[in-house]
């Protein structure tokens, strides 16, 4: 069987942490801020999860890197 090759888009955008969790910058953060509440600026700022069958799909995409 062929080496599995990983997804060089989805590398770009997503990282594997050491216990195995999908983590990704959130969109729509970098410009036309003003119209967005503080709240929602703050909580953009923060890195993003996948859990369950997405993660499942990412790792399998990024697999043999």
């Amino acid at each position: 069987m062929p080496k599995l090759k990983p997804h060089k888009g989805l590398l770009k955008r997503v990282t594997i942490s050491k216990r195995g969790k999908v983590k990704y910058e959130r969109t729509f953060a970098s410009h036309l801020m003003t119209g967005k509440s503080g709240k929602r600026r703050r909580r953009l700022r923060k890195d993003g999860y996948l859990i369950g069958a997405e993660a499942k799909l990412v790792k399998r995409m990024v697999a043999g890197s």
